[in-house]
């Protein structure tokens, strides 16, 4: 099959106006940086707050957004998601493309209206997925750089045991369902038929991920396919928003890669940051010690007036480098995924309510918390449910870490606007890392 022809990806699509994002207070004027604390961060702070306009309201930001991999938080209703200050949500394109189907969602009248969500919501391309389960490696990728180059793993690299159920090629990727081993087809313009039947107000352009072990060779190969990709992603976007005129506008973010290298990281934020995008998802592999490095580079490079979205952090360190350096939403699976273990936020750091110590602790999970577990549930109670393997003790503590997490980032974009983020931040992280 060949690529469809593509338009121009500097046009501007006439409804393109429904998605908006206005800039609100820089952190480098609200707060006046030290240069010290300039030296320490490596440049320039570029953290802001802002205003993402949406058909189906607005986000302010930094955000948290809420990962609702199947069109559901898991173990929580759409209800208490909305209860607890959660501004959005995000769903998995290729989970949901492989149960119910993208047409079920779109005769439900999309998303939000297929669970009951009223609020703004954005769905990834599935590319992450494709690629992590297609290697083996299930939800998570090797994201440490190999010590050396003769280490590092083959750019084909499966997991140890597994077979390769991905393969990429220039026209896209083909994939086994990791549900029932059927053979499918993603490229950048079933993914985004996928997602416009999907009807998040915010999706993201198919790209190609890559781990810290591929060799710089291939990063690069990747990155030029990536960016191929992105103009075709854009050229599919404007005939659908036009062929489905009827429907709310969505809008489309493009995917930065380049892994670990400044000059990749550089090169795909100049490349997609000149396409008709609007806003940007700063995405693949890289460390955590870097993190903030990376997350730097890329927005010293995107166009200052389009929102940036970090795929998948939710660590209280790891947020305010990301927020500090720019970007203005982000997600992570990890406050429900570790409820599931019975592990439970405090601003003194995460703990396990399995442990023999809570059978008789009739405190709620934290002090002064007042979200609808803290206030109603103690901690003998859900230490119980859990003992006994009852859903609802993920379900409350999913609540509660979902609410710790929206309400540290509903702080810190309070914090730049009063001019105390780097006190908010030294207070936060000095109690929680104690």
């Amino acid at each position: 099959m060949s690529a469809k022809p593509v338009s121009d990806p500097l046009s501007v699509p006439a409804r393109q106006s429904e998605f908006s994002f206005r800039v609100g207070k820089r952190l480098s004027e609200s707060c006046a940086p030290s240069g010290a604390q300039l030296a320490a961060n490596g440049g320039g702070f570029l953290g802001r707050t802002g205003t993402i306009s949406t058909p189906h309201g607005e986000i302010q930001t930094p955000a948290f957004i809420a990962v609702g991999t199947k069109a559901t938080v898991k173990s929580v209703l759409p209800e208490s998601i909305a209860e607890l200050g959660a501004q959005a949500v995000l769903a998995n394109a290729y989970h949901l493309y492989l149960q119910p189907g993208a047409d079920i969602l779109d005769e439900a009248g999309g998303l939000g209206a297929f669970m009951n969500w009223a609020g703004p919501t954005f769905t990834d391309s599935g590319g992450f997925q494709v690629m992590s389960l297609g290697s083996g490696f299930k939800k998570v990728i090797d994201m440490k750089t190999a010590p050396v180059a003769d280490t590092a793993l083959p750019d084909d690299a499966v997991a140890p045991g597994k077979e390769r159920l991905a393969h990429v090629d220039e026209e896209g990727v083909w994939f086994k369902s990791h549900l029932n081993g059927d053979r499918h087809r993603f490229s950048p313009e079933i993914s985004m038929n996928v997602q416009h039947q999907i009807g998040a107000d915010i999706m993201f352009a198919f790209d190609e991920l890559t781990t810290l072990q591929n060799s710089r060779g291939y990063q690069e190969e990747s990155l030029e396919r990536t960016r191929r990709w992105a103009i075709r992603c854009l050229a599919e976007h404007f005939r659908l928003t036009a062929e489905r005129a009827g429907k709310p506008y969505q809008a489309l973010f493009g995917v930065i890669q380049g892994a670990q290298y400044e000059d990749l990281r550089r090169k795909a934020c100049r490349d997609l940051g000149a396409m008709n995008f609007d806003g940007f998802g700063i995405g693949g592999a890289l460390e955590k010690e870097n993190l903030g490095t990376i997350v730097r580079w890329c927005n010293e490079e995107l166009p200052e007036n389009k929102p940036r979205h970090l795929l998948g952090i939710s660590e209280p360190d790891d947020i305010f480098t990301a927020i500090e350096n720019g970007a203005d939403t982000f997600d992570c699976v990890s406050p429900t995924r570790v409820a599931r273990n019975s592990a439970f936020y405090t601003p003194t750091g995460r703990y396990n309510l399995s442990g023999a110590k809570y059978k008789r602790d009739f405190g709620p999970l934290q002090e002064g918390c007042d979200c609808y577990a803290c206030l109603n549930y103690s901690r003998a109670y859900i230490h119980h449910l859990f003992k006994a393997k009852e859903m609802v003790s993920a379900t409350l503590i999913s609540i509660h870490n979902e609410r710790f997490v929206v309400k540290m980032v509903d702080d810190a974009r309070l914090a730049i606007e009063s001019g105390s983020f780097f006190e908010f931040k030294a207070e936060t992280l000095a109690k929680y890392y104690s």
